[in-house]
């Protein structure tokens, strides 16, 4: 007597299971758009305002000026491509209109591993195409093709394929958690999304500025391991750095009295262990802004500064 309950109760989950996939998708779906540029192909994207404002990969676009929109209800129309930005993969594109179905943001701060994950697009030119998962990690890193990690990015086991670059990554409940980005091949169940709070933040200065403002010393370095012995005689905090193998001349590392073979342990402070730590560091708000560098040359620990200029 036991096993009708069980089945029942499991076809109920099922069905409400279903229920909340086929509302999120009602939700959402309307503001997926197909996106093709030329010889580049096709991908995915989606509006976030009603006024015509959709966002996308930037792989998708980048280079173009304008891209083919294409509704879900199958209208067509012509998009201005906005600004992109390669370091984290996103882009911005206008179309005319105004009450367009849109999109909402969730914030990814909320999101929890294991919840389910809807990922909407046009997989390989199949339109609206729909796949299920859950989110499988938080805060991976991803590197992206400039060769900048990109941080704060959603693992999924929901299936991505070529196409679905640039479309929506959504709860249940039809709020946009990541913008899909890549997948890795021929992996199954390997998928990546950024997260909304970082295209909420990036949108913003693309739609105001065209690109992401980043500051730029003129360094080119490498991380290297500190000696034990150097970090416990000058009780450092890290045990690696940058070795700085080639200062630019005229720029702000030159102008400041960085030479090669310096290894950059702290910017403003901040600890620097290796490239990524002083990418991530070279923020917009750094531009013009007398700057302290504290570097290792030989045995001696030294605190420069120097005024990074905007990154070009």
């Amino acid at each position: 007597m036991s096993q009708p309950s069980r089945s029942f109760d499991d076809s109920s989950l099922l069905d409400a299971y279903s229920e909340a996939v086929v509302r999120a998708v009602d939700t959402v779906g309307p503001a997926v758009v197909k996106l093709e540029v030329g010889n580049q192909g096709a991908g995915s994207g989606f509006l976030f305002t009603s006024d015509g404002l959709l966002v996308t990969n930037s792989h998708v676009v980048h280079g173009a000026t304008h891209a083919g929109v294409t509704f879900a209800d199958g209208r067509t129309a012509r998009g201005e491509v906005l600004g992109d930005d390669p370091d984290t993969d996103l882009a911005v594109v206008r179309v005319a209109g105004n009450r367009l179905p849109c999109a909402a943001l969730a914030d990814s701060s909320l999101v929890r591993v294991g919840q389910v994950a809807i990922a909407i697009g046009n997989p390989y030119g199949f339109d609206y195409t729909v796949t299920t998962g859950v989110v499988s990690a938080l805060g991976r890193s991803l590197r992206a093709k400039t060769g900048r990690l990109m941080d704060d990015v959603l693992q999924t086991d929901a299936a991505l394929n070529p196409g679905n670059s640039g479309g929506p990554l959504v709860t249940s409940r039809g709020e946009v958690i990541g913008v899909n980005t890549a997948m890795i091949m021929p992996a199954q169940g390997l998928a990546f999304a950024i997260a909304s709070n970082t295209v909420r933040l990036v949108v913003s200065r693309l739609i105001r500025d065209g690109r992401i403002r980043r500051s730029y010393i003129g360094v080119a370095g490498s991380k290297t391991r500190v000696p034990r012995r150097l970090a416990r005689h000058l009780s450092l905090a890290v045990t690696s750095g940058v070795r700085i193998e080639s200062v630019e001349p005229h720029t702000p590392a030159s102008g400041a009295g960085l030479r090669e073979r310096d290894v950059i342990i702290a910017l403003d402070g901040r600890a620097v262990t290796g490239i990524d730590e002083l990418q991530r560091l070279l923020t917009e708000d750094r531009i013009g802004r007398p700057t302290p560098v504290t570097i290792l040359r030989g045995a001696e620990r030294l605190v420069l500064v120097l005024v990074p200029w905007e990154s070009r």
